[in-house]
């Protein structure tokens, strides 16, 4: 009984780490960061270009953006 259980936590662990491994590649294949928004223009923090592959958005303008879409 334990060997069910064993082999479901693997291929759970398994799926997850291929999932991660799929959406940090997604991130890298977006490209650099762009240093200023291209809403506003105003520069986007180095962190933000750091932390999130691809932005193309300063944090108050992508909020704005997603909150759009929520409506």
């Amino acid at each position: 009984m334990t060997d069910f259980f064993d082999r479901a936590q693997e291929l759970e662990m398994r799926q997850r780490d291929e999932a991660l491994a799929r959406q940090a590649d997604a991130a890298r294949q977006q490209g650099a960061s762009l240093s200023h928004c291209s809403d506003c223009g105003e520069e986007i923090a180095a962190l933000r270009r750091e932390k999130v592959p691809g932005c193309t958005r300063c944090v108050d303008c992508q909020t704005a953006a997603e909150k759009a879409l929520r409506r």
